[in-house]
């Protein structure tokens, strides 16, 4: 296919900016999750990520097996270019990134 002949991605086929695995965070979406989201960190395929935001550009990961006072995992939040995709879509799907 050439540049112009590519389908732009609808609002439907790219995953929201951000998005978060924890049901307590106000970013949470279980159908979103139940879709499947891959997740590129720094050019690498990451399937770790706890929460991530595109837009400004960082993603939160579990600090090995420590936990709050609460049992909830302590999080460390890490910079750098983040890209998002649904993995229903098949091995070519719409990537949302920052511009």
């Amino acid at each position: 296919m050439t540049e112009e002949n590519t389908p732009k991605p609808s609002g439907n086929d790219v995953p929201p900016a951000h998005l978060s695995v924890n049901p307590r965070n106000p970013a949470f979406d279980a159908e979103v999750l139940q879709r499947g989201v891959g997740i590129r960190f720094k050019d690498r395929v990451r399937t770790d990520i706890e929460e991530y935001s595109i837009t400004e550009g960082w993603v939160r990961v579990q600090a090995g097996k420590t936990v709050d006072r609460k049992g909830q995992p302590l999080t460390i939040k890490l910079t750098g270019p983040v890209e998002a995709w649904y993995e229903d879509l098949g091995d070519n799907p719409p990537v949302a990134k920052r511009d």
